[in-house]
């Protein structure tokens, strides 16, 4: 957002002061199929109320230019009145009309109105993008969630195209030179960001859904270049499945009459909660078989933006310090909805194996901030908009479930839709809500989880009987030194033994975990199982550590397991101690070898290889990394050749090999994997693993300019044209690395091609030829916000730093970049973020020498 800002404070000042009751935005969008227009004419009017006659306040608008302001018939000039992305309006009335004409941008940056032409057919698609404050960039508005009004939106475009937005769909009426009007009736209240606009030659499929309260039309839409991979019926499915459980969990009738989702392109985020008008990554309709947790994915997705619906649409938060509470929501009930309502009953376990790790990452990084983060302005929610809101939020979430009990906290959450809707209010609001359900106090929950950071860890301490029974038994806590708070946990153990071959659950507790030690007297006398497991079935947001004996057994037998969720707990206590230097990256390795072919759960199955190829080229000791790189490759092979023909195992193996492959017998299969020369049973050489091989194989330097070339010629998508991006970008040569850091520091490159690079461009195993590129980092660091946008900019600040040039020498030269900076809080942030990675990375390759 450069040369934008709003706070806190200005927001509080003119909710104070105004009521906003209607919008009427007017846009033309026929210059969007000449490709010289990179405008578009916006007229909006604001009916508005001042509660003191003769005040002043202001209207906010991103555009090129403003033609012309009219505040209550008195006409502003927008050279004096419009600076710095506001309209000041000065001598205000009881009741006020401001019209603003103005000339907005379309944007290839993801925000505002996106516009996007389609390599595969030349045909041209829009949609909005407005959180958190970016419907600014295509009409003139109060941005600020709690100033909530209706909206009536009328469309001119061309008469082929579809429209689509918060209401319901009119028919067009003719407007000459090829273009019709499409006159939308007035929305239901509500804030400015979850309004929405979508037009083009978008493919349309339509169904209804008839639940508790009614009918309720629904449309699936996307690119007509992908109508044949939008599998309607799957979604559809899951749509209705959702609406079902959430109608009846909430008791509360979907409020916003008609539900559209529009697969849109080139998308900054999974997808988002716009009211009854839903987008998302086109991404999710997939071309090339994917495994399930990809499906899984998508459905969390998709129940996560419905349940966007009611918390987050029909009442709404106040300011954006509770964005966390939003998202944590959301993502908390979209894997309880998928557990209960579909086809995907063990989501929990996907949780814990992928999402919550996320949260556990985030929440050890510097930037770690509490999960009600204070937000005192846009700039502030723009960086605090992370996993800490999302996965820890909604583990957080998950353990207040288990802390008030799930019908209390149902109670409390119909009592507060029905209260507050269409309302803005506050996390207290809710917090007295859920109390006097559950007659449990949560100030002190509130305060010890939701305003502190950091990620505690819990730990058995036992002594053993010569009988081989516990003689006394406690859990000890303890945090970090920057983040010293020690919580209450709602704590699972189970008690796990070998039977016939199998890890079998002989007990289980739960206790209540408090302070430094908890001791657990039910544990004495009784006899020491093969493996124990602090916090199972996952209610806590906690690391674990297993003792000797419990990960001794999980080595050797952690497939085990009858169930996939015990089995993802120790996962992730062995990741965690392998991040932490606790446990050597080789017997990680190991037990990823020995176990994952049999493992059960679809996430596990595809993120715990890919952490594996990390541990193996970051977190091992560099003087034995060359054998270990040998003993993934080949296991990989192994596991490739020996999975189910067809199989999700065998399609993240053969994508994994391809990641590992280095050795000249590895890129020989790779190619013949390519050229039909080699053949693995069931194994599908789709688009989209053809563009993995060939990637791996630039990466190798096997391939070059000329292969890429000749498989873009083959795939003339937009998905082609990034995945070609990337494997340039891959290449182990200077001119390869110098033209792909060009392009991402070029504002006219697309943000899903800039991110795709960002992925690609610094490989580990080539150090030699991107070290010259954490100088330009740090110096583009500077300025990489201002001139790209701040989301472009993330993108590539996350994850387009150079981490293989991770070193001691790299460690002290970002802490005199970080102790001297100038940079956006942004660009700060993620080099320390970085320079954190590293700090682990050598504390993991100390512990791995040993």
């Amino acid at each position: 957002m450069p040369g934008t800002n709003l706070t806190r404070d200005e927001a509080a000042t003119r909710a104070a002061l105004l009521d906003v009751a209607a919008y009427t935005v007017d846009l033309d969008l026929t210059s969007a199929t000449r490709s010289e227009e990179t405008t578009f004419v916006s007229t909006t009017t604001v009916e508005f109320t001042c509660r003191e006659p003769g005040a002043s306040t202001f209207a906010d608008l991103v555009a090129p230019s403003v033609r012309e302001i009219t505040l209550n018939g008195r006409s502003l000039d927008p050279a004096t009145a419009y600076a710095d992305s506001r309209i000041a309006l000065d001598h205000l009335e009881a009741t006020n009309t401001l019209v603003v004409t103005a000339d907005c941008a379309y944007s290839n940056t993801g925000e505002g109105l996106h516009r996007f032409v389609d390599p595969a057919d030349d045909r041209v698609y829009l949609y909005s993008q407005f959180e958190v404050p970016d419907a600014r960039r295509v009409f003139t508005t109060f941005e600020q969630p709690d100033l909530k009004a209706v909206f009536t939106f009328n469309v001119t475009a061309p008469s082929h195209w579809v429209v689509v937005s918060n209401a319901a769909t009119p028919e067009p009426t003719e407007a000459g030179d090829g273009a019709s009007l499409w006159r939308f009736p007035t929305t239901k209240r509500m804030s400015t960001y979850i309004t929405a606009i979508v037009a083009g030659e978008y493919h349309g499929e339509h169904d209804t859904y008839e639940g508790k309260y009614g009918t309720i039309p629904l449309g699936h839409y996307c690119r007509q270049s992908l109508k044949e991979h939008m599998d309607t019926g799957e979604l559809v499915k899951l749509t209705k499945q959702s609406f079902a459980w959430f109608e009846e969990q909430f008791d509360y009738p979907y409020p916003f009459g008609k539900y559209d989702q529009l697969y849109v392109p080139e998308y900054n985020a999974g997808a988002m909660e716009n009211a009854g008008c839903v987008t998302l990554r086109d991404e999710y309709l997939p071309r090339s078989r994917q495994p399930r947790s990809f499906f899984e994915f998508r459905a969390s997705v998709i129940t996560h933006e419905m349940a966007h619906m009611w918390f987050g649409d029909l009442v709404t938060m106040k300011w954006w310090d509770d964005l966390w509470l939003n998202e944590s929501f959301a993502e908390w009930a979209c894997y309880w909805c998928e557990a209960n309502a579909t086809e995907f009953t063990d989501a929990w376990t996907g949780f814990a194996n992928a999402r919550k790790q996320t949260g556990y990452r985030a929440d050890q990084l510097p930037s770690t901030h509490p999960i009600a983060a204070d937000n005192v302005d846009l700039h502030a929610v723009e960086v605090n908009f992370d996993m800490i809101t999302y996965a820890k939020g909604a583990s957080v979430l998950k353990q207040l479930v288990a802390w008030v009990g799930i019908e209390p906290f149902l109670q409390g959450l119909r009592a507060y839709f029905k209260e507050w809707e269409y309302g803005n209010p506050e996390f207290k609001d809710l917090l007295a809500t859920l109390e006097k359900a559950s007659g449990r106090e949560l100030q002190g929950w509130a305060q010890e989880w939701l305003q502190t950071a950091g990620v505690n860890t819990l730990a058995p301490s036992f002594e053993v009987g010569d009988d081989g029974a516990y003689t006394s038994f406690s859990v000890t806590q303890s945090a970090p030194e920057e983040w010293p708070t020690l919580r209450r946990h709602r704590l699972g153990i189970g008690l796990y033994d070998q039977v016939e071959g199998r890890l079998v659950r002989r007990d289980y507790l739960e206790i209540d975990v408090d302070g430094a030690s908890t001791d657990v007297p039910d544990l004495v006398g009784v006899a020491q199982p093969a493996l124990l497991l602090l916090n199972d079935e996952d209610h806590a947001y906690a690391k674990i550590r297993l003792d000797d004996r419990s990960l001794e057994t999980a080595i050797a037998s952690l497939s085990t397991f009858e169930d996939s969720l015990p089995r993802a707990l120790v996962w992730g206590a062995a990741w965690d101690m392998t991040r932490d230097g606790e446990m050597r990256t080789r017997d990680w390795v190991d037990l990823v070898l020995a176990n994952i072919g049999q493992e059960t759960d679809a996430w596990a199955v595809t993120r715990i290889p890919a952490s594996t190829a990390l541990a193996v080229a970051f977190y091992s000791d560099p003087d034995h990394r060359r054998e270990l790189k040998a003993t993934w490759e080949s296991g990989l092979r192994e596991l490739l050749l020996a999975a189910e023909p067809g199989s999700d195992h065998q399609l993240t193996f053969a994508r994994s090999y391809a990641g590992a492959a280095h050795s000249d017998v590895a890129l020989d299969d790779l190619i013949g994997l390519l050229d039909g020369s080699f053949t693995v049973e069931g194994l599908a050489i789709d688009q989209d693993m053809r563009w993995t091989l060939i990637t791996a194989l630039a990466r190798s330097g096997r391939f070059g300019d000329a292969e890429i070339d000749a498989e873009l010629e083959v795939d003339k998508t937009i998905s082609g044209k990034e995945k070609a991006a990337a494997a340039r970008a891959s290449q182990p040569t200077a001119e390869a690395k110098e033209a792909a850091w060009n392009a991402l520091l070029d504002p006219a490159t697309a943000n899903e091609t800039s991110r795709e690079i960002a992925f690609s461009i610094f490989r580990f195993g080539q150090e030699d030829v991107i070290a010259p590129y954490l100088e330009k980092f740090l110096d583009a660091s500077e300025t990489l916000v201002d001139v790209l946008g701040f989301h472009k900019a993330s993108v590539i600040l996350e994850y387009g730093f150079p981490k293989p040039l991770g070193s001691e020498a790299t460690l002290a030269r970002l802490d005199e970049w970080l102790a001297g900076s100038t940079a956006p809080k942004q660009a700060q942030r993620y080099v320390g973020e970085a320079r954190a990675e590293i700090a682990r990375a050598l504390t993991a390759q100390r512990f791995d020498a040993s």
